[in-house]
């Protein structure tokens, strides 16, 4: 089979956003008293902001309770932090260029929830270039599962052996390779 549809995930490889997401959640953790080192933030990149939170309040031992107001809190952090000092990584006009001129599809398959998916798709003025938009936020299952990239490769009507993906993350990585 031959290569015709290039999917990007987005955060930390399309925008900046990763340091973002970092400082949210150590500006929400701090109301419970905890905070995370890069190393263990490293840890969990790539998981929905409901699974890293989670995660993270059980190894802390804070209630889980608070958990869905401390996602949402975090959430709401980043697209303000998105829309103050965001900035596109290097070759993003480039590597659509790219797979312009080559007539390749293009996707993006990101854990992020919708509102800031459109937020990041806005500020970088990607919207005309993406044929598909999917995010793992409501699948039963996040990054590493594959499933993001399998609804994303659907949307755009091709095979997954037709898709080159570009990650960043380690889970994200699984996730394009088991959706092979």
């Amino acid at each position: 089979m031959k290569y015709n549809t290039v999917i990007f995930d987005m955060d930390g490889l399309l925008i900046d956003s990763e340091p973002l997401w970092y400082e949210a959640a150590n500006e929400v953790f701090a109301q419970y008293g905890k905070h995370l080192s890069a190393a263990e933030y490293a840890d969990t990149t790539g998981l929905r902001t409901k699974e890293f939170v989670e995660w993270w309040f059980t190894k802390m031992s804070i209630p889980p309770d608070h958990a869905d107001e401390a996602k949402n809190d975090i959430i709401k952090l980043v697209i303000k932090k998105v829309k103050q000092k965001a900035k596109p990584l290097p070759g993003l006009q480039h590597i659509f260029n790219f797979f312009i001129t080559k007539k390749y599809k293009i996707g993006l398959a990101t854990s992020s929830p919708v509102d800031l998916i459109n937020e990041v798709i806005d500020y970088l003025k990607i919207k005309n270039y993406l044929q598909a938009i999917s995010s793992a936020e409501d699948l039963p299952f996040g990054k590493p599962h594959p499933q993001v990239y399998l609804n994303c490769a659907d949307s755009l009507g091709v095979s997954p052996a037709q898709c080159i993906c570009f990650e960043d993350s380690f889970n994200g990585m699984i996730a394009a390779k088991a959706a092979k």
